[in-house]
């Protein structure tokens, strides 16, 4: 369920702002996008896994309010980032 620290770098790479960055809010939503995608897809086979669920609720929260921290701060970058993940909103 968890990611892959290949994938993680990956995602890093993609979502960095600058040369040493891995904290933006660009890469800690890029993150959660994909765990919260992996964890949907566990729940398509384990319907009754309400342990996981809750952990993807908890993950939806976070990232959505990741995003309304970066719409608050940049209208652009905020519209940037939706866009690049495929976010409906």
């Amino acid at each position: 369920m968890s990611i892959t620290n290949e994938r993680r770098t990956a995602l890093i790479a993609e979502y960095a702002t600058g040369a040493d960055d891995t904290g933006s809010p660009e890469v800690q939503v890029a993150i959660l996008s994909e765990r919260i995608s992996n964890l949907t897809e566990h729940l398509k086979i384990h319907a009754k896994d309400f342990h996981s669920r809750r952990g993807l609720l908890m993950l939806v929260g976070r990232r959505r309010r990741l995003l309304d921290y970066v719409k608050r701060k940049d209208q652009k970058r905020y519209e940037t980032l939706i866009g690049r993940l495929s976010l409906r909103r």
